[in-house]
């Protein structure tokens, strides 16, 4: 059984921050492993769809996407979870689409916010497998809100 770990609120540096990568000598580590774990044990315990490293106080630049319907996303489309390490957007759609969003950092605030539509992101696996992969809509909106954080960027500054 993984730990749930505490989550940064508005306000806190770390969520200010622009993440630090991930070094080639840190994939298929122990620690990067157990992060992974705990990042998703934390986001479910919390109903979240997505999280970033900075929000449980670890400045590394990994995330974990996973679009399913939950009490804070009732209508979210299914999908399996993904831990993305080192994500870059590399490619994004000149189409925006307003959507809601909320965060585990700023809970009880909800907002719209422009994303792009659909968005290419290259991304390394916890044991450094390069991917490529395309979202579009709902899943896209986490990506791009999940690589926010860790550019020290929360939604609330994107209303």
């Amino acid at each position: 059984m993984s730990i749930i770990l505490p989550i940064a609120q508005r306000g806190e540096d770390i969520l200010k921050l622009i993440a630090a990568p991930v070094a080639d000598t840190e994939f298929s580590s122990t620690w990067l492993e157990e992060l992974a774990k705990a990042l998703k044990t934390t986001m479910l315990e919390r109903n979240g769809v997505g999280i970033a490293a900075p929000q449980v106080y670890i400045s590394k630049r990994v995330i974990i996407v996973a679009s399913r319907s939950n009490p804070r996303y009732p209508d979210a489309p299914e999908m399996d979870a993904i831990t993305m390490v080192n994500p870059e957007i590399i490619e994004q759609s000149l189409q925006t689409v307003l959507g809601e969003e909320g965060c585990l950092s700023v809970p009880d605030e909800r907002g719209q916010v422009a994303r792009a539509e659909q968005i290419t992101v290259q991304f390394f696996s916890l044991n450094g497998q390069k991917v490529i992969q395309t979202f579009h809509g709902f899943p896209a909106r986490i990506v791009q809100h999940e690589i926010d954080h860790l550019n020290g960027v929360l939604f609330v500054e994107r209303i």
